[in-house]
């Protein structure tokens, strides 16, 4: 019921942010009986999945992919709302194809990359953290490439990753998409709950009985508070907590989000550019575009830019993000695409006071920060969101995992039975 409802003064439970982990836990939460408000600053749910029109189509500002598809707990509950997906390999995979690729020089990319695994394996069995660069050949050929991947892949270099975090993290190759766009299938899940937009939370107290949350639209008090705010957020003092929970808070700051902007240009011909091909700029260096061509075959192009490149850019505004993906692409493809390329959508995760970022990742030495960040504060406070999830961080479907978690754990904090409440996500 995202339509105007009046803020209830007292509830259940109080979720703060309606992403993906908001609306899993408040899912469960109502199927459990348990009566819960979800507070989402934005004017809009979704969070950090966000899907844009264009021309009858959607284009995925924030996540895109549904990625582990043969794990992922949004893969059947996004096909039976009847959305349609999409199974065409990834732009990434070794079947996507790539114009005037040298396949020798594809094959000495992709050994190159088994060979980094391999010793990032070796190395995180040690047990000791360590940044995840130490895993590259030194003087490799590769490497600016694979600092290229880690900015996608983290929003950061690997020189800022833990490796030990980095090594965890879980993925199969199997992917695919929502062809109307993940942010509206997740959004989907949100319509008939009790979400309470332009909402900021600006303080949680925690001082007594109840938990007292005061926002832009008014006072709640409730039994337990879900948080589910991206961890630079918390960092930046965007919402308090009283009495200060000081482990939460140093969890949250060995957890920064790195940054993964998005570029989608309109092609006007060019359209001999294969559909869901790949293109990178150019392999010596880290600072470059990943280009999606033709997304679903449409004529279009979807720029990735990740890490440093993508806050400099953002920080220049969206016309210098534009430049710069359509001059990487000249650099590709000729100075025709100066003529083809238009924007269509650029965006800003970075600049948006409610994300200040993509997703997260571990600081060398914080690779415990996970568990910490999981661990509920006073008996009623449970964190929640991709930053809590070890193995899936950074992605909707181990979002959405996680905001389930807390719910159960807020349920048997009020002292209910979680197995009345079990649903099918």
């Amino acid at each position: 019921m995202t339509q105007p409802f009046r803020l209830p003064s007292s509830i259940d439970v109080a979720v703060i942010g309606a992403g993906a982990a908001g609306l899993s836990a408040a899912r469960r939460l109502a199927a459990a009986g348990v009566s819960v408000v979800v507070l989402e600053a934005r004017d809009r749910i979704g969070g950090r999945a966000h899907t844009v029109g264009w021309e009858g189509h959607g284009l995925d500002l924030g996540c895109g992919w549904l990625h582990s598809a043969d794990e992922n707990v949004l893969v059947q509950p996004i096909a039976e709302a009847g959305w349609t997906l999409d199974r065409t390999p990834p732009p990434w995979s070794s079947a996507a194809p790539v114009p005037d690729a040298d396949p020798a020089e594809r094959a000495a990319f992709a050994e190159a990359y088994e060979a980094f695994e391999a010793r990032l394996d070796a190395l995180a069995s040690t047990g000791i953290d360590r940044p995840a660069a130490d895993a590259l050949e030194p003087g490799g050929d590769w490497n600016a490439r694979l600092q290229a991947i880690s900015s996608a892949l983290n929003g950061a270099s690997f020189e800022r990753i833990s490796l030990l975090d980095f090594a965890r993290y879980s993925e199969s190759s199997v992917n695919i998409r929502v062809k109307e766009g993940y942010g509206a299938a997740i959004a989907g899940f949100g319509a008939d709950l009790p979400v309470k937009l332009g909402c900021a939370v600006e303080t949680v107290d925690l001082g007594g009985p109840r938990a007292i949350l005061r926002t832009s639209a008014g006072v709640v008090e409730a039994g337990a508070v879900i948080l589910t705010v991206p961890t630079s957020v918390l960092t930046s003092g965007g919402l308090r907590i009283t009495p200060e929970p000081a482990d939460l808070l140093d969890a949250a700051g060995g957890l920064p989000l790195g940054l993964a902007s998005k570029v989608h240009l309109a092609l006007a011909g060019a359209l001999d550019l294969p559909a869901d091909g790949m293109l990178w700029g150019r392999s010596d260096c880290f600072e470059v575009g990943r280009h999606h061509l033709r997304p679903f075959g449409l004529p279009l192009i979807e720029t990735y830019l990740g890490g440093d490149l993508a806050w400099g850019l953002e920080r220049d505004g969206p016309d210098a993000m534009i430049d710069f993906a359509v001059e990487d692409l000249v650099a590709i493809l000729g100075s025709s695409m100066r003529r083809h390329a238009s924007a269509v959508s650029v965006s800003g995760w970075g600049s948006d006071p409610w994300s200040l970022g993509a997703y997260s990742y571990a600081r060398v030495g914080h690779s415990g920060d996970r568990a910490r960040l999981r661990t509920p504060v006073a008996g009623c406070l449970f964190v929640a969101g991709e930053a809590t999830a070890e193995r899936f961080y950074g992605t909707a479907h181990g979002a959405w995992m996680e905001g389930e978690r807390a719910a159960v754990e807020a349920i048997v904090a009020l002292g209910l039975d979680p197995r009345s409440s079990e649903i099918a996500v």
